[in-house]
């Protein structure tokens, strides 16, 4: 005789869906963010590879019915105006390109509100975040965001706590998140929360995620700002931050400044005491202080990826900021947790850059 199958449960078509999502996407939105997301739900949503919108139900909504296009130029066509808020669970903008125009139009903007006067918890992922805040639905919160945007979201909002250390952030009825990958972690952790924990992990199981990461997961990268910098310093750092595998010339960073080497190395030097140089060689070091500790990578991979000719150059620039050796920082880690302080060798104005 054949071996009896294991029994599972199987969805019932005719009850009501136990995660119900509503999505906006803004313009420009980031294509991976939404469908990651919106993925994790979908194979949660149904046995096997059904695709049946059972366990989990979602809507793309839009004002004007037309298709939306991504930063990667493809096009979403909404399945639905503006829905009555209480259809759903959650209300999710999929943020993307922030300096491309409105990201919504003024009656999207209303129906947020509308929905966080109604209690539904709204959702920003990626630049979504930046959508729910323009709408000043987050005032006095925290907000996660990605380190990539760390500096925006401070530049453009006093009252917001930026967060940029984890990969999503549940702050009451206003979850934000840092996009990309972590649009399906949040995506999981919604769907364990009404569906079921086992939903959750065949969901990323399928998507190639190992399992579920916390919303305390860090970021891949962390951010790197110039406190009280001017906005020609912040940019040249963010040019840097953008670079650190493969650093750019400070004579690239003028030019995309419309400045001189010279001009930006006595701007540095005015408000932060040291050069743009030591300012990109700090960033670096600090960066592979992150991936030493956050990752298990080879220092001499940590070397390469920071922007360094070989572990050596590493190691040598990594002692001359925190009076040790890359080994020796692994080391006391792995004695457990410890801080790590620049070097009194150090000049104090670089010490205190970040």
């Amino acid at each position: 005789m054949s071996p009896t199958p294991a029994k599972r449960a199987v969805a019932n078509p005719a009850a009501p869906a136990r995660l119900r999502v509503g999505f906006i996407l803004a313009n420009h939105f980031t294509l991976t963010a939404f469908s990651t997301f919106v993925d994790t739900l979908r194979l949660a949503a149904d046995e096997g590879d059904g695709s049946r919108q059972i366990l989990c139900n979602w809507t793309v909504m839009s004002a004007s019915g037309h298709p939306v296009r991504s930063s990667c130029g493809i096009e979403v066509l909404p399945q639905a105006g503006l829905s009555n808020p209480a259809k759903f669970d959650y209300i999710a903008v999929i943020g993307g390109l922030l300096h491309k125009g409105p990201q919504i139009d003024a009656t999207t903007e209303s129906y947020l509100r509308e929905a966080a006067a109604a209690g539904v918890p709204l959702i920003g992922v990626c630049t979504g975040s930046f959508v729910l805040a323009r709408a000043r639905l987050m005032s006095g919160r925290r907000c996660c965001v990605s380190w990539y945007h760390h500096r925006d979201l401070i530049d453009e909002f006093g009252d917001i706590e930026p967060i940029s250390d984890r990969i999503f952030l549940v702050d009451g009825d206003r979850i934000t998140c840092s996009g990309g990958a972590g649009a399906a972690d949040l995506a999981a952790m919604l769907v364990s929360r009404h569906v079921g924990e086992q939903s959750a992990r065949k969901s990323l199981n399928v998507l190639l995620f190992d399992a579920p990461r916390p919303a305390s997961s860090t970021q891949p990268a962390p951010p790197y700002v110039l406190q009280g910098a001017s906005e020609r310093v912040r940019r040249a750092s963010l040019l840097m931050e953008q670079s650190l595998a493969e650093p750019l010339a400070i004579e690239a960073i003028a030019r995309r400044l419309v400045m001189s080497a010279r001009q930006l190395d006595r701007l540095f030097q005015a408000e932060l005491g040291v050069g743009p140089a030591a300012v990109y060689r700090a960033m670096r070091v600090e960066h592979g202080r992150w991936m030493l500790q956050g990752t298990t990578r080879p220092i001499a991979d940590v070397a390469s990826l920071t922007g360094f000719a070989d572990s050596a150059h590493f190691s040598r620039a990594f002692r001359k900021q925190f009076g040790m050796t890359p080994s020796q920082w692994r080391q006391r880690l792995a004695q457990g947790p410890t801080e790590l302080v620049p070097s009194d060798d150090t000049a104090s104005s670089e010490r205190r850059i970040f």
